[in-house]
């Protein structure tokens, strides 16, 4: 008989619980669309998720438009090695997007 008892409360208060969850998530979603906070959010992962510029490629590895794909290469290995021994993984990060950035530009332009 208690056990009875027991596994109804259990039962019961489970279904108590999950009704004030639901109803909690939903009243912070319509919170968060009052507020324009969801909207910003996905602004952010937008603006996060963008490729490096051109310009900002060629600022970082400290190549102008003239230079070639051997010294754009040959600027890339001497800063990614220097920043390997001892700077930081940040900087060699943005070294090799910078990279990224202008093989696809020098891609497109043998190609087109």
């Amino acid at each position: 008989m208690a056990a009875r008892l027991l596994a109804n409360l259990i039962v019961m208060g489970s279904g108590i619980m999950a009704r004030a969850f639901v109803q909690a998530y939903r009243q912070a979603l319509a919170n968060a669309s009052k507020n324009g906070v969801a909207q910003e959010a996905v602004n952010n992962i937008r603006r996060g998720s963008k490729m490096m510029t051109e310009a900002e490629a060629r600022q970082i590895l400290g190549v102008t438009e003239n230079s070639s794909w051997e010294e754009i290469l040959k600027r890339y290995d001497n800063l990614f090695e220097r920043n390997a021994k001892n700077g930081s993984f940040y900087l060699q990060s943005k070294v090799h997007r910078a990279k990224e950035c202008l093989e696809t530009v020098h891609g497109a332009k043998t190609e087109g």
